[in-house]
């Protein structure tokens, strides 16, 4: 993907996908259960259901916990905006003045497993990086640049090990 002079109100995103040698259906509980997402994760240290959800469903809220060497640690909360077993799965991050970030799965079925991808789109609400921005103006494209870079790193980890989750025996 090419990021190269991307600001963040053009609202950039990151897709990675894999292929899994499973149906949807194995795959489905391994991308919906956040809870044990921090596990494939360097960043998401922790996920818990709030305002009395207790797991995933079309506005359920959630919180998560993150760390990151040049970021600190914070926390953010997340509705659950599209869930439909087991082909779609998506959240967004609150940010001030709408959401900070939609994450996304999505499965298909394709040659006897399943095509799963995974996907960000920053903003349009303003989010920590937004206050990263507003520090250094001029380096705007270049933090955008590293996020996003950032994120499908994270992303692929994910994936693979969704992927070696749904095909072990």
């Amino acid at each position: 993907m090419e990021w190269t002079g991307a600001r963040y109100a053009d609202q950039p995103e990151v897709e990675v996908e894999t292929w899994v040698a499973a149906p949807p259906e194995r795959v489905w509980p391994l991308v919906s259960d956040l809870e044990a997402m921090p596990a494939s994760s360097g960043e998401l240290q922790a996920v818990e259901w709030a305002e009395g959800a207790t797991g995933p469903c079309a506005g359920a809220r959630f919180v998560g916990h993150n760390s990151h060497p040049s970021l600190g640690e914070w926390s953010a909360t997340s509705t659950v905006v599209t869930c439909e077993p087991p082909t779609d799965f998506a959240w967004e991050v609150d940010g001030e003045g709408g959401p900070a970030a939609r994450w996304s799965f999505r499965l298909e079925g394709d040659d006897g497993g399943t095509r799963v991808r995974q996907r960000v789109r920053l903003g349009p609400g303003r989010s920590g990086l937004s206050y990263a921005i507003d520090r250094m103006p001029d380096k705007e494209q270049k933090i955008v640049f590293v996020r996003l870079r950032e994120f499908e790193a994270s992303m692929t980890a994910t994936l693979a090990a969704i992927r070696s989750a749904a095909e072990a025996p």
